[in-house]
This record gives structure tokens, sequence and C-alpha cells, in this order.
């Protein structure tokens, strides 16, 4: 989840009231209080709010909730004559281009952090990682329309940002620290993405690095936006809510026509809901005057629509807004989560310890103790991940996403110890010994079962600090095995083991093989196991999900 910073003289000016009574009041619109410092605090947000991940979306939220200003906020959008031209070499690399141009805007330090903060965590919840959304912002006024989004030899140069010299592109992928980041999004194409202005000046070499011609600083009064990536309505959602957030500051919004078509609009979607299924769900008695109240201090366009409906105006950059019961949960918000009524349920029931859920405790409790620390994985990953980092052959079970978002989850996870690797991967800058387990649900032939896994990485780790851990683990759970050399190509030949229960093999442990530290691009050994615990006693015979 995302952590936003809100400086407390920026977010009074914006919200028009006092910082304590945001302070007290932000968590009742789904927020949680990470800290309190002397100039600001810093809230956590959920993914599915990202209007809300910069200073000026709190600000709007919080004066409808706090009825400070109530309804749907009004954005005038004004053409700009600025046009934009893609090139259809990029259908299969980056195809689709969101763009405006913002204009008075009034940056000082606050407001310029905050908009770098509002533009990386949409690069994280939006864009994931980039491979989605990648989000450029450019001085408008040191470039000249008309402007274009090309695909470029992998030869061009220019000087990229915080950068005092040009490089070229493949240049910028090994040597520029944004390059290395994010190379893996662009490096297997044969030409790059590049926004060019009207004298072949570099802009962006989106989804990398902008160019240090059009940097934003406090003198900047005239911005062009630009959002690139592979998803059009997540690109659309980007430009929505930047836009947004700098016309709640002050600034004007125009549009951009791309390839013929004009954006942003910021015009609000209609959607007509039932008053009596929000009742029933929410177990309340609403009339459409006091629901359509209740939503507009979450700032919608609401009025009554005859005697059992409600005719809602969703802002722009309500991303989230998918089905009816989200704009249910919006009323009970507005309502106050504190004022439901505690009621107990109608049934009771006596609870026991489910089998699969004492053993995963039984693991937790053996890994902790031997000082690993519990990591939780995604359950989404890739076959990169999966099979071809680890040097093992797919699975003929995995189980495969039908219309994935990203490159990066395509498959659910048949195995966790490729995971930790990852994890390892991540945290490679991190101080060492690092030690690290999981335990949880792998999918295989559509059938859920638990594993766990755990990794060491330092100089000394090696096949007998293996072989301990699984040794411990394994007594730990009655479970008797044997042990017998291994053919796991994820580990070094010699220095690799399988645990054997009842004539199959349940485990592996062992010393990770060079080639696999390479691929996750690890540079310290790694000493690794991992168990099927489906092998432990108790555990319950039926397959499937608990």
């Amino acid at each position: 989840m995302a952590i936003i910073t809100l400086p407390y003289r920026y977010l009074e000016r914006l919200a028009g009231t006092d910082r304590q009574t945001v302070i007290d009041r932000v968590p009742m619109i789904g927020a949680d209080v990470e800290r309190i410092e002397v100039d600001h605090v810093d809230v956590e947000f959920f993914p599915n709010r990202p209007d809300l991940y910069s200073p000026e979306g709190v600000a709007r939220a919080m004066r409808g909730f706090l009825g400070i200003e109530e309804g749907l906020p009004a954005y005038t959008v004004r053409p700009s004559g600025i046009t934009f031209s893609v090139d259809p070499g990029l259908a299969d690399i980056r195809p689709y281009l969101g763009s405006a141009v913002i204009r008075n805007v009034n940056l000082d330090e606050e407001s310029i952090q905050s908009l770098m903060s509002l533009q990386e965590a949409l690069h994280w919840a939006v864009g994931r990682g980039r491979g989605k959304v990648a989000i450029g912002v450019h001085d408008l006024d040191t470039v000249t329309s008309p402007f274009r989004y090309i695909a470029s030899p992998r030869s061009r140069a220019f000087v990229p940002l915080d950068f005092e010299r040009e490089m070229t592109m493949e240049e910028i992928l090994t040597d520029h620290p944004k390059g290395r980041d994010y190379a893996h999004l662009v490096e297997n194409f044969h030409t790059f993405p590049l926004i060019v202005d009207a004298e072949n000046r570099v802009l962006s070499f989106p989804p990398i690095i902008n160019g240090e011609l059009t940097r934003v600083t406090a003198a900047t009064k005239n911005i062009l936006l630009d959002c690139t990536g592979t998803d059009r309505k997540a690109v659309i959602t980007a430009v929505n809510i930047i836009c947004t957030a700098l016309a709640e500051a002050g600034a004007t919004i125009e549009s951009v026509t791309v390839e013929g078509d004009e954006m942003p609009t910021l015009a609000p979607v209609e959607r007509v809901v039932s008053v009596g299924e929000c009742s029933r769900l929410l177990g309340l008695s609403l009339t459409p005057q006091e629901m359509a109240r209740l939503l507009r201090r979450m700032r919608f366009g609401a009025e009554p629509d005859g005697a059992s409906r409600v005719r809602v105006l969703v802002p722009c950059y309500r991303s989230d807004i998918l089905h009816d019961w989200d704009i249910f949960e919006d009323v009970a918000i507005a309502h106050g989560i504190e004022n439901f009524d505690a009621v107990l349920p109608a049934t009771s029931t006596v609870a026991q310890e489910h089998p699969v859920t004492a053993i995963g405790r039984a693991v937790r409790s053996v890994m902790t103790g031997l000082g690993h620390l519990e990591v939780i994985p995604f359950t989404l990953t890739n076959d990169r991940v999966l099979y071809a980092n680890m040097q093992r052959e797919p699975s003929p079970g995995t189980l495969r996403v039908l219309h994935p978002i990203s490159e990066e989850q395509t498959v659910v996870r048949t195995d966790l110890l490729p995971l930790l690797m990852e994890m390892l991967q991540a945290n490679k800058h991190r101080e060492l010994p690092q030690r690290l387990f999981t335990v949880g649900d792998v999918v295989v032939d559509c059938i859920t079962s638990q594993k766990a896994a755990a990794v060491s990485i330092h100089p000394a780790a090696d096949f007998s600090e293996a072989y301990a851990a699984a040794d411990v683990l394994c007594r730990e759970l009655s479970l008797l095995y044997t042990v017998r050399e291994s053919a796991d190509p994820a580990f070094i030949d010699g220095r690799r083991g399988d645990i054997i229960v009842d004539g199959r093999v349940v485990g592996v442990f062992g010393e990770i093989h060079p080639a696999v530290l390479t691929a996750f691009d690890l540079e310290h050994p790694v000493a690794a196991f991992a168990l099927d615990l489906r092998a432990v006693p108790g555990y319950p015979v039926q397959p499937g999900t608990p």
C-alpha cells in the first residue's frame, strides 16, 4: 500500500481546515496514519484509491467528508492547440499515449515534492512498476509543438535527467540508475519509445527517463504531461488523476490532440443505482434524498431519480468505481463506519484450528527459532521466475491467468523457493546475512496445497546449513524421512539432496547453482530448502483448498 506524505501547511491551505481535524478524521475514509511528524503526517492508503495519493487528492476528499465543499468537483478543459502523433511502429511496444497541458502552475518545494511523489505512487499502483503506465512531466516552455511519439533507433542519444552528458539509449539502460532499474521493460525490442518535439529534441525515453531539457523546477509555469503504456484505460486514469490533482492546486487544464482524439475530457461517468439494494447491503433504511446527500459528501454528483433510485455522477479520477457496490461502500463511509451498530450474528458455531493452519503455525515457530524472517510473496508470478531462472522445466500443471494485466503476473505459483530467490534479489542492497522463509498455498493441476521454503544468503552459506535447517524442520514436524542425492538443476551437483517420505520426493535442499544466482543477480552463495507439507503427519487426506 502507498504511504503519502502530507505537509501540514500545504494540506491546511488546500483542505480549508486545521491539521488536527484531518489527522483525526482521515482514517474514517479508509486510511491509516503511519506517523505524525513536526511538519507533516504520513498516511497509508489502499491501492484502490490512487486519487488519494497526493495532498491535493486528500484535501479534495476531506473537504467533502467534513462538509466544507460537497458534490462533484468541476474541472474546465480548454483546447491547447497542441498535437501529438503516434508512430505505428510502437503498436507492439508501448502503443498508448495520453497527454494534457497544465498551465499556471505555482510550484514551490512542497508542491514539486507532491507532484513527484504522486508520479511515483501512480507508477506503482496504476502502472505496475512502469510496465503498464509510465508518466512524464515536462516544462512546456522549453520545447516546441507539435510533438511526436516515435519508435527510435537504440543508438539515439540525448542528455537524460540528472546527467550532464549525452548518452545513447542503450547506454542509459546500463549506466543510468533508472535505466538499470527498468531496462527489462524495453531491452528486448529492436527500437525504443521516444518523445520528441518539432525540433527533434528529446523530451522523454518512456518508460525509463525524461530528458534534462524539460526538467520541472520551481520556475516552471506550464507543464506538458505524457503517459505512455500498454493499457489505454490505465493511461487515461493516470492522466485524469494528475490533471485533477494539479487543478485542485489552482492550475488550468488544456486538452491535447493525440492522433485526432482530444484528451483529457475530465468528464464524469453517470450511473443509476438502487436505494433499496444499498439499504439492504448496509443494513440501513435510506431514502433517495438521504443517499444522495451522503454521496455528495464523498464528492459524487448525486440526485434522487424517482422513489427508489439515485442518479450518480462519478468523478473522472475515481477509477475504483467498477460496480454499484463500490458506490454503496462510499455511502457507508459517508454515513460513518463508527455509526454502524455492532450486532451479534444470528448463528453461532464452535471453531477449531484447521490442520493445515496448525502445520503452518508449527513451521513458523521452527523457522523463526532458527533465525529466519517470514515473508509473504505474491501468489501470481511468471514462468521466468518459476522455471527459467531456476533452470527447471515448466510444470504441465501450471495454472495460467487467462487475461494477465502484466508480464510479471501470468501464472499462479507452483513453488515457493523461486519467489524467495526473487525476494533476495529485491533486497540485495541490504546487509547480510539474510535468512528468509515462507509457508503458503501453491496450485498444481488446479489443486491447492501447501509448501514451505527457506533461503539463507551470506558468504559462508553452504550445503551443510541447508541440510541442518531442513533436518530440524522435519524432525520438529515429526516427519520420518530419508535423503538421497538430488538431480534438481536449481542446486549445485553434489551439493543437493532430496527429502524422501514413503518412497516419494517431498522436498529438496542444498546450495543454489551459480547460474541461478546469476539469473537473480545475486553475488553470494545461497543455502535453501523446500518442503511439500502434504507429507507432514496430520495433513488432511483430501486434496484441494482447505
